[in-house]
Parts: structure tokens; C-alpha cells; sequence
């Protein structure tokens, strides 16, 4: 098992980019310090499921596009893993829980 420290490097800030993606910068010392948060926050994401941007367009029917846009808006939560980027199942739901609305 290899610890992972999330640091922020020195040319990066805590603000987020346009984009709303904020780079993170990951070295692999430190065994207590897994996360931002400590060892309560890794506990925290073993049961979280993550999406892919085509598993989450083809969910709400929209196109990856469409995805894109929310996540780069900062309306949809998102983790970026390298090029890519994965959704956790909980932010689809409550997006899509928090876009309903009454009519009539």
C-alpha cells in the first residue's frame, strides 16, 4: 500500500482555475497524512462509486458535452484523474435531486 500526500505546489493556489479544476499536486510520502482531510476522509470515499463522463451522459440523456459543461461550471462535482475525469455517483444524484422543480 502506498500513502499519498496531497500537497499544493508553489506556483499553485487553494483557489480554483477557470473551470472550476483546482490542479493538485500528489507525492507519494506520508503515511498519515492519505488525504487533505486525514485518515477519516479516506475511510469516507471506500464505498463511494465514481462515474464516467459517458456513464453520466447516457444516465441523465444529455451529451458528454453537456457533462462537461456542468463540471467545468462547478455545478457538478467531479475528481479529474489525469486526463480524464470521474463523477461520484452521489453528486449525479444530488444534482439531479436539487433540478427538480414543481410545475403548474
Amino acid at each position: 500500500m502506498v500513502a499519498v500526500t496531497v500537497e499544493m505546489g508553489d506556483d499553485m493556489t487553494d483557489q480554483p482555475k477557470p473551470g472550476g479544476v483546482t490542479p493538485i499536486k500528489i507525492s507519494s510520502t506520508g503515511a498519515e497524512e492519505a488525504t487533505p482531510a486525514g485518515p477519516a476522509a479516506a475511510r469516507d470515499l471506500k464505498g463511494m462509486t465514481f462515474l464516467t463522463v459517458a456513464e453520466v451522459a447516457a444516465l441523465m440523456r444529455v451529451s458528454k458535452m453537456s457533462v462537461y459543461r456542468l463540471i467545468h461550471a462547478g455545478e457538478l462535482e467531479a475528481v479529474r484523474f489525469g486526463r480524464s475525469f470521474r463523477v461520484p455517483e452521489s453528486a449525479v444524484t444530488t444534482y439531479l435531486r436539487d433540478a427538480f422543480f414543481e410545475t403548474g
